[in-house]
């Protein structure tokens, strides 16, 4: 992929005005059904382990997050099929649909452990996460919602960032990860899992 069509890719992810207005988050339901619904729910709420939820999910992250996938710059072997010559069009009704769906219930989540949640909690100023994420923890624009994942892929997922091992459209995420333990890292996954 040229870095021309990434960065162009990268502004309609990030959206234009009127870009709303052409996103159709009914056509997204269909398309969802027939690519996604298998891995991250019909709801938009994976039950699988180490699948990520994408109800609520912001709908700039799910645009690039795909489009990074399309043009193999984010290695996802199991999406390769489901995105190679995915259109544009696709790709926004994907995350208009994804986006409007509410985010899954405490109800779908591990019993929370106060301890460990309050490990994770401890973490979140000294990290700056809200700088990005918002006080809420839900996102904005390319910026992921973490609250009501699937905390064992966000384990996974802060893992790969602390070790270098995650390529995608924000590097801040290496730093801001750098140096937490293990354990640090379950707390972190545990209390964003469990935050409302």
């Amino acid at each position: 992929m040229s870095l021309a069509r990434f960065l162009a890719a990268a502004v309609l992810a990030v959206g234009l005005p009127g870009l709303a207005a052409a996103q159709d988050k009914g056509r997204g339901q269909a398309l969802a059904s027939g690519r996604c619904s298998t891995c991250h729910g019909e709801d938009g709420r994976s039950r699988i382990p180490d699948i990520p939820s994408l109800a609520a999910q912001q709908p700039g992250y799910v645009t690039i997050q795909l489009i990074l996938m399309r043009e193999g710059i984010r290695q996802v072997p199991a999406m390769q099929p489901f995105v190679e010559n995915m259109p544009d069009q696709d790709i926004e009704d994907l995350a208009a649909w994804f986006s409007s769906l509410p985010p899954s219930p405490a109800e779908d989540r591990s019993p929370r452990d106060a301890a460990l949640a309050a490990r994770g909690e401890a973490l979140l100023g000294p990290r700056h996460c809200t700088t990005c994420h918002l006080p809420s923890l839900a996102g904005r624009e390319q910026i992921p919602r973490l609250t009501g994942q699937r905390e064992e892929f966000l384990a996974r997922t802060l893992t790969e960032y602390r070790d270098g091992q995650r390529n995608g459209a924000d590097p801040q995420m290496n730093g801001a990860v750098f140096g937490l333990s293990d354990a640090d890292i379950a707390g972190l996954a545990h209390y964003l899992a469990h935050r409302e």
